[in-house]
């Protein structure tokens, strides 16, 4: 797998901005000035609109990565989750001509789509086991969604499963080209990577442990406002998984912090006020959380543009393995 085209360099940081203005311009807002808040798989900028004042935020997709119809599938399940469940998502703002997904025409077309900017910050991490408590919960409601709700017939995502992540096809690259990746951390998580696969293979893809699932639901991708639950937004990274991977996206980078024990049994408090989850389920959270963290050394292997890869680099390969160390050796279940 290629470097993916957003971290590549200036260059193509530059047309990606060229592309959010003429987007802003098609949604009618010719003066609005477009900032860039993150670059990951795609490039998010904030839209301020002079004139009316209102902000949006507005998604420059990552070339080759979604087509349109998997733009659209996501599209239907956020909104889905906020009309049937009650779950706040971020609105799609159409552009004049109704489309959803707006295709900016050059050299090389790029898909947008302009979201309404909801309030809120991200949670907090002084005082987190309650924000995980209500976190489970909220990703409950969520599966339960998944699990009733009649998806269009054209709906289509890709996979979480092994082969996706870790297998032949790494969406993200192979994690044996992850950063400071020495024949040491190859041993060793090369010995991880046998174990996780065997795993997966004994707990099953069944309907009650595997579906649709956000894929990414760390704190960079919730906004609280009060005591309630969160709002949810990016998701770019839903397709179908595994529902235990939630909860491991939930620790995406903070995996080795020493809270991090307490901060799952919170998840599976809140989780389980909702939905079961059975102790054999339970049992394998670390499987889950050892099988994103490699899949993440793979992430900042091709993503090396990106801010956290840049602050987290071969650090994070070296952590993988001490944790590889923990797991392997039954510490960590």
């Amino acid at each position: 797998m290629r470097a993916h085209d957003l971290s590549a360099g200036g260059g193509v940081l530059a047309r990606a901005h060229d592309v959010a203005r003429a987007a802003a311009r098609i949604h009618g807002l010719p003066d609005a000035e477009v900032t860039l808040i993150n670059v990951s798989e795609n490039a998010t900028y904030r839209v301020d609109d002079p004139v009316t004042g209102r902000r949006s935020i507005l998604r420059v997709h990552r070339l080759g990565y979604h087509s349109i119809p998997a733009i659209l599938s996501e599209l239907a399940w956020l909104e889905a989750l906020r009309e049937q469940e009650g779950i706040r998502t971020p609105r799609v703002l159409q552009a004049p001509d109704g489309s959803r997904v707006l295709t900016v025409p050059g050299a090389e077309p790029r898909e947008c789509v302009m979201f309404e900017l909801l309030p809120g910050a991200e949670p907090s991490l002084e005082n987190p086991v309650p924000g995980f408590e209500r976190l489970g919960a909220l990703t409950a409601r969520m599966h339960r969604h998944a699990r009733r709700w009649s998806r269009p017939e054209w709906f289509t995502r890709f996979h979480w499963d092994y082969e996706a992540a870790l297998g032949a096809g790494a969406r993200w690259g192979r994690w044996q080209d992850g950063l400071g990746m020495e024949a040491e951390a190859r041993a060793v998580l090369g010995r991880l990577d046998k174990e996780l696969r065997e795993r997966l293979h004994r707990f099953g893809r069944g309907p009650e442990r595997y579906g649709l699932v956000h894929a990414d639901l760390r704190s960079a991708n919730l906004l609280v406002a009060g005591e309630g639950p969160p709002s949810v937004i990016d998701f770019d990274d839903c397709g179908f998984g595994w529902h235990l991977y939630d909860l491991a996206a939930a620790v995406s980078f903070i995996e080795h912090l020493p809270e991090v024990p307490e901060l799952l049994d919170a998840w599976v408090r809140g989780y389980r006020t909702v939905l079961d989850l059975p102790a054999e389920d339970e049992a394998e959270i670390w499987t889950f959380v050892m099988f994103r963290r490699l899949l993440l050394v793979a992430w900042i292997g091709t993503h090396t543009g990106a801010d956290i890869a840049v602050e987290l680099g071969s650090g994070y390969t070296e952590g993988a393995c001490e944790l590889a160390e923990r797991y392997l050796g039954g510490s960590l279940r």
